[in-house]
């Protein structure tokens, strides 16, 4: 249920597994239209990927656009930079190659077709729901205990034919506030621009009444440096098609229920500042078609497939929640040196950082690179730190 990356992955497994299973993908959407412009990963999901089926890896692999380096730019003062790297590609191309590919293996695609209840469905063996934080598969079922918890920023999912050159983090100040955007290239002609801002800063420029037009054109001037003239779009395409939301934290106590699975969103979700949606949905799918395959009954295959993608996502529930903190509390941030800010940015999945304060935290960051008996404490400090500010661009 649900034709994203975490459905399509698993049917196409599934159908390499055994040709004998019969898969069928219910999309509620037609095709070419979908939510979002690009993903974004890392080479640890390209390797999975090779790993699963490599006919399809080698097609995502031709068809996404590696950017290089970090930025940092806080109202243009002594921008900041980075090594790192890493994929992207658009979110509507990587399901294609994922659709083209389970269609060829013989798994029946329903395009434009929702099922809002499980039990509108015929007699099948597994219902695997992958549809979204939103899921009326998970809701209908109602036996997951669920937790959904609204974050405080407000944010807007945008593109733009601006093809920035690594991936960017500008922070802009208004008069109502802070208001900053990540960016990054996913092919030679366009970028994902998520634009955030605090609930006061988004009440305060007007968003709340401003057509999504208005809106738009407000959001390009307030990054007009950062835009070179380039225009902002919405979903799918379509300019006026703008929307601001709370991000959506979604938990579940259980993954599955008789003969009901949850994978990708529907199961959990990780603030998008991580950057880790579509590889969890993808590593989801890889554990449970593993599980179905190598498991004798049913049940054993959903026990074990919950047991370990439950604790595989703690470090990052754990990364993504810290993340979101930290951006929903930036203005203890954003008046430290560029070079501060941007360690602290980088490091801001640290359990320690919000109880810490943030020029001491800079202080311990630097120790344990300068001193030699205190860099094993750095993975408490600033687990996972692996980037290196600086005011030059690296080569």
């Amino acid at each position: 249920m649900g034709g994203g990356p975490a459905g399509l992955y698993f049917a196409l497994l599934m159908k390499l597994r055994d040709p004998a299973h019969d898969v069928m993908v219910f999309e509620r959407t037609v095709s070419d239209s979908t939510y979002g412009w690009g993903v974004t990963f890392g080479a640890d999901l390209m390797a999975k990927l090779y790993e699963g089926d490599t006919r399809s890896a080698r097609e995502i692999d031709q068809a996404t656009f590696r950017w290089v380096g970090q930025l940092v730019d806080v109202q243009g003062k002594q921008p900041q930079y980075a090594t790192g790297d890493g994929y992207s590609i658009q979110r509507q191309r990587l399901l294609r190659i994922l659709a083209d590919r389970a269609r060829h293996l013989g798994v029946r695609i329903e395009l434009g077709r929702e099922v809002t209840s499980p039990w509108k469905l015929p007699e099948i063996d597994l219902i695997v729901a992958c549809d979204g934080v939103n899921s009326r598969i998970r809701l209908e079922a109602g036996r997951f205990q669920s937790d959904v918890r609204l974050g405080n920023n407000k944010y807007a999912w945008l593109g733009t034919s601006k093809v920035f050159e690594s991936f960017m983090y500008s922070f802009v100040r208004t008069d109502s506030g802070w208001i900053w955007a990540y960016g990054y290239p996913i092919d030679a002609e366009s970028s994902t621009f998520i634009v955030e801002c605090m609930p006061r800063t988004w009440i305060g420029l007007g968003f709340d009444v401003l057509p999504s037009l208005d809106g738009l054109s407000l959001l390009e001037k307030l990054f007009e440096r950062q835009l070179d003239g380039h225009q902002l779009v919405g979903q799918a395409g379509v300019r006026a098609c703008a929307r601001w939301s709370n991000f959506r934290t979604v938990t579940n106590q259980r993954w599955h229920d008789d003969k009901i699975v949850l994978t990708g969103d529907a199961a959990h979700t990780t603030h998008y500042s991580i950057g880790w949606g579509t590889k969890l949905a993808i590593e989801d799918a890889i554990a449970l078609a593993d599980s179905v395959h190598h498991h004798g009954t049913l049940k054993l295959a959903l026990n074990s497939y919950e047991k370990q993608r439950q604790a595989e996502l703690l470090q990052p529930q754990s990364d993504a929640r810290f993340s979101a903190q930290w951006f929903e509390n930036i203005l203890r941030y954003i008046d430290l040196e560029p070079d501060q800010f941007a360690m602290l940015l980088h490091g801001r999945r640290s359990p320690l950082l919000p109880h810490i304060p943030p020029q001491l935290y800079c202080l311990l960051l630097r120790a344990t690179e300068e001193v030699t008996i205190l860099q094993k404490l750095r993975k408490s400090v600033a687990p996972r730190t692996k980037a290196i500010y600086s005011r030059h661009k690296p080569t």
